[in-house]
């Protein structure tokens, strides 16, 4: 017997505005943190956290991770159009079950980092970045490049370890 896995039109309406709710929040934070940054450690020396391992230090970041694309405002534009209609056709097509409730999560996470991000381009024309692993020289980062990182990294995890091919053709194919 196989168990009815319809969702409601109203729980879908949940869904949604769960989703776009739990973005707009992680941009919040993101923003609220490049906010401290701006009015602390603008024109500032780094505040050492650990000395020689982690500090928090004001840079405008022009580029993309590792300062990649310098100056390519047209490219993060069209990445975020990109990653932006990547999540709406998600979130149209995936299942509502909790088996694909970590998808869901990675999506969000990968969505509001796209946005904490190009918010800064938008106002200031560059990212806001301040977080430096000193200890290892790892470029200097922000709250919606963990988001991104993170959830990208989960994401193929759990793609190449836990779903299974029919688990993403039911994605595809819903």
């Amino acid at each position: 017997m196989t168990k009815n896995t319809t969702v409601k039109e109203p729980d879908r309406k949940i869904y949604y505005l769960a989703a776009v709710t739990a973005v707009s929040v992680l941009v919040f934070l993101d923003q609220f943190t490049k906010h401290l940054v701006i009015e602390k450690l603008k024109g500032n020396p780094p505040f050492i956290i650990w000395d020689g391992v982690f500090q928090l230090e004001y840079l405008e970041n022009r580029g993309a991770a590792f300062g990649l694309f310098q100056d390519q405002r047209i490219f993060f534009f069209v990445s975020v159009f990109l990653i932006s209609a990547a999540f709406i056709w998600f979130f149209l097509k995936v299942p509502i079950e909790g088996r694909f409730a970590p998808l869901s999560i990675c999506a969000v996470f990968i969505m509001a980092g796209a946005w904490g991000n190009c918010v800064d381009r938008i106002v200031l024309n560059y990212v806001v970045d301040f977080l430096y692993f000193k200890l290892i020289d790892f470029p200097i980062f922000n709250v919606a490049d963990i988001y991104v990182t993170t959830a990208t990294f989960l994401l193929a995890v759990l793609v190449c370890f836990y779903y299974k091919e029919e688990d993403l053709e039911r994605i595809v194919h819903h």
